[in-house]
């Protein structure tokens, strides 16, 4: 699955430089996932509910260049690939001109109420799969 969204960027998320601080572009890719995740049908907050989760235990971030206060990015997040308890998905941000900003992949593992791996449901397992012709983001 492929998923694509854009953000403006906000004064308050940048340093004196007038870049995206480090640590937003963490929370970007987190609202990213979330938005990925309901797309594709799946009712995340239900999950939780039930004492399960989805918890991220791996992420790479790749810096390629700065994003600055009022520039409007696209987020693109997509399936690359899919295990039994877990998928990683990967994320790209673009500036204006399709100019890289970042590029990220995450492990997400599903767990059960007890803090320990469970298999994705078999409903969800066909909504996140990887998209037929996969390139990277």
């Amino acid at each position: 699955m492929k998923h694509e969204m854009e953000l403006a960027v906000r004064h308050y998320e940048c340093d004196a430089y007038n870049h995206v601080n480090n640590a937003t572009y963490l929370n970007y890719l987190e609202y990213a996932r979330e938005c990925f995740l309901k797309e594709a049908g799946i009712d995340y907050f239900s999950w939780l509910t039930e004492g399960n989760g989805i918890w991220v235990s791996e992420f790479h971030l790749e810096y390629q260049s700065p994003a600055v206060a009022d520039e409007t990015l696209t987020i693109l997040s997509q399936t690359y690939e899919l295990g039994g308890a877990y998928a990683v998905l990967t994320q790209s941000i673009k500036g204006p001109e399709k100019r890289s900003v970042l590029q990220a992949s995450v492990k997400l593992v599903w767990v059960g109420p007890k803090g320990r791996p469970t298999r994705i449901p078999l409903e969800w397992r066909h909504k996140l799969r990887p998209p037929q012709n996969l390139t990277a983001v």
